[in-house]
């Protein structure tokens, strides 16, 4: 199965720049121009991750973006996108898990992107196991069993 991104940008060039790279590398990628139409599509489809740029309508409507993809149950991994790095200062207190700097190259974006998609899932798959007392290790059960002996 694809993992599928949501790539937002109002910059028509790098919007499907991305896009074309994205795709000859496997990933399923929907696009919007505006913060606006990103928060429609994040409450209609489920995304694997949202990349946003932060400038848009507003000079921080990538964190609109990147609140609204975190306020759904599929709980999507986060990024900004920003040729303004110092405006996105608040990037991980906005809920982004990452930030990601134009010009990018695009190893360092795949990098990038592959990095935060594998921390995220082992993220969501901690939060989602009970805890039992098998989860505990073999050394420290074996000495429980002796005790209670």
């Amino acid at each position: 199965m694809k993992r599928r991104i949501l790539l937002v940008d109002d910059e028509l060039t790098i919007l499907l720049t991305l896009k074309a790279v994205l795709e000859i590398n496997g990933f399923e990628v929907e696009t919007a121009t505006s913060a606006r139409e990103a928060q429609q599509k994040l409450k209609k489809n489920n995304y694997h991750m949202v990349i946003t740029d932060m400038r848009m309508e507003t000079e921080t409507a990538g964190y609109d973006v990147i609140r609204t993809a975190k306020k759904q149950e599929y709980n999507p991994a986060t990024a900004i996108l920003t040729a303004y790095p110092t405006l996105g200062g608040d990037w991980k207190s906005e809920g982004a898990q990452s930030l990601l700097v134009k010009p990018v190259g695009t190893e360092d974006l795949l990098r990038q992107i592959e990095v935060l998609l594998v921390q995220h899932e082992d993220t969501k798959q901690r939060r989602n196991t009970p805890k039992t007392p098998t989860d505990e290790p073999p050394l420290a059960r074996q000495h429980a069993s002796r005790r209670a002996s």
